[in-house]
C-alpha cells in the first residue's frame, strides 16, 4: 500500500505551527519589572510617591483609577532624569524639584480604588503597583510605605521597605 501523506503540506503545516507557537510565546510579554510603587505620607498628611529601583531604571509614575467602565490616569509624573538603583520619592499633590506632572493631580474620592506603577519611556522596565483607597492613606502615618508584599499590601518603616521592597517584588 502507498502512503498518502503530502510531504508538502505537512512541512507548511509543521511551518506554521512553529510561527504560531513563536507568536504565542511572545504575544503575552509584559514589561519587565525592576522597581517597587509604594505611597506614603508626609508630616502634614500629603500624599507621597515613593519608589525603589531595584536596580534598572525608572523614567516617571502614574496614577490611575480602573472602575467596570474605563480606565482613568489620575495623576502622572515624569523625573527630570531617569531614576536609578534605589529610593526615590515626591509629592504627589504639589510641585516637586526633579519631577514634572504631566498630568495633576485630580482629587481623591471615597469609595475609589487607586493604582500607582512606574514605567520607561521605552517600556524596558517597570515598577510592580500598589493599590489603595482613602481608607488605606488614612492609616498611614509619616515615615511607613505601603506597598504590594509577597502576598499582599503591607505598611512598613520606609527603612524596611528599602531593603526589603527589591527582595519582595
Amino acid at each position: 500500500m502507498q502512503s498518502t501523506v503530502s510531504w508538502p503540506l505537512v512541512r507548511r503545516l509543521a511551518g506554521a505551527l512553529a510561527a504560531s507557537a513563536a507568536l504565542t510565546t511572545t504575544s503575552g510579554c509584559t514589561v519587565p519589572i525592576d522597581a517597587v510603587a509604594g505611597i506614603s505620607v508626609n508630616a502634614d498628611g500629603d500624599l507621597l510617591g515613593v519608589m525603589m529601583v531595584c536596580g534598572h531604571q525608572i523614567d516617571g509614575a502614574t496614577l490611575y483609577v480602573t472602575d467596570s467602565d474605563s480606565e482613568a490616569d489620575v495623576g502622572s509624573w515624569t523625573a527630570a532624569r531617569p531614576l536609578k538603583a534605589g529610593l526615590a520619592t515626591w509629592p504627589l499633590d504639589a510641585p516637586a524639584v526633579g519631577w514634572t506632572a504631566t498630568t495633576s493631580l485630580k482629587p481623591l474620592t471615597a469609595r475609589t480604588t487607586y493604582t500607582l506603577y512606574g514605567w520607561t519611556e521605552d517600556n524596558s522596565w517597570s515598577s510592580s503597583s500598589v493599590s489603595f483607597t482613602l481608607t488605606d492613606l488614612d492609616r498611614l502615618t509619616p515615615g511607613t510605605v505601603r506597598y504590594e508584599g509577597e502576598e499582599s499590601a503591607v505598611t512598613v518603616p520606609v527603612a524596611e521597605f528599602k531593603a526589603r521592597a527589591c527582595e519582595d517584588g
